[in-house]
């Protein structure tokens, strides 16, 4: 019989489909709380991104900076004449007149060098004729807080490539979940709502492949988020929380099916058990990421992917490759 091939979709925070983690506790003993809380997330990334190439129109008509010098899309600016750039103000403060400039980029690895004259426009300023993505935003979930640190997602944030992002700084927002879509076949379903950008709850400092880690710098407590101890995740029952409306997260009840501590966020296979989740989202939806997996009133770790081909299906990481980051 042939073997039924498996697809992975990442529950990559790239999608801009915000959501709620509620208000936290900034706490001040080193207490572990579980998580289940979605939060928005916006990042820096070490350099300005290139999403677009455009033209520059002139007095003699358009002209593309950029195009001729082989700036491509994906490229990631990291400095001009040496200083270095973090979005479109950084570009526009360094490209004052039309003499040369000398950028920096890194394309997939490579880090490039590329001459390029930038052309006067019609409203009186210099330009490259590049369109600039500031901030990689999106949504995910808290796994739990220990004393004033976060840990969340259980995978890192990706650029357009698919390759961790190199990030400078971010921040973590609030945000109130307001509905999904449901995942289907071959479709994965996701989470929908609206990042709260007026009420911060920390800042963002590591991005790595076992997930997302920074400091909570807010003292809220609308939500009473338990204490809870690290535990070893083995075969058999558990259950993951995770917030599908409002600002509440709850726990579902699902099964470690597979184990394998070798992987580095890939550690258990899990399969959703539980008829109401099942009946509302039919399964792991995208940003549920880093949902706490509970397992005899443990924490042992977290969602990170759902099988694309069966929304019941997805992968965890164990907490031991998170707490070691915190």
């Amino acid at each position: 019989m042939k073997k039924r091939k498996i697809i992975l979709l990442l529950l990559c925070i790239l999608f801009i489909f915000p959501l709620f983690c509620g208000n936290y506790r900034a706490f001040a003993d080193d207490s572990v709380y579980l998580g289940g809380v979605p939060a928005g997330f916006s990042v820096n990334e070490d350099g300005a991104r290139v999403v677009g190439i455009s033209d520059v129109l002139t007095e003699n008509g358009f002209t593309s900076p950029a195009k001729d010098s082989g700036i491509i899309i994906g490229d990631l600016i990291l400095s001009i004449d040496g200083t270095p750039v973090f979005s479109a103000k950084d570009i526009e403060n360094t490209v004052l007149n039309g003499e040369k400039k000398i950028l920096s980029l890194n394309r997939e690895g490579v880090i490039i060098i590329k001459d390029v004259f930038p052309a006067l426009s019609v409203d009186g300023k210099y330009r490259l004729g590049v369109n600039i993505r500031d901030k990689i935003t999106g949504i995910g979930t808290i796994t739990f807080i220990k004393g004033n640190k976060f840990a969340s997602l259980g995978h890192p944030i990706t650029d357009e490539s698919g390759k961790i992002a190199k990030i400078n700084g971010g921040t973590l927002y609030e945000a109130t979940v307001t509905g999904f879509i449901r995942g289907e076949r071959y479709k994965a379903g996701e989470l929908k709502g609206n990042i709260l950008r007026n009420n911060k709850l920390g800042n963002i400092t590591l991005n790595l492949n076992s997930g997302v880690y920074g400091e909570i710098t807010e003292n809220v407590s609308e939500i009473n988020l338990p204490k809870i101890t690290f535990g070893e995740g083995k075969m058999g029952k558990a259950k993951i929380y995770t917030t599908v409306n409002g600002k509440i997260p709850k726990g579902y009840d699902i099964s470690i099916i597979k184990k394998d501590l070798d992987q580095e966020n890939k550690n258990f296979v899990i399969r959703v058990e539980d008829n109401e989740l099942l009946s509302l989202t039919g399964g792991i939806l995208q940003g549920m990421s880093g949902s706490p997996i509970v397992q005899d009133g443990k924490l042992v770790g977290a969602v990170t992917h759902v099988f694309i081909n069966d929304s019941k299906l997805g992968y965890g990481i164990a907490i031991e490759n998170m707490s070691n980051n915190i």
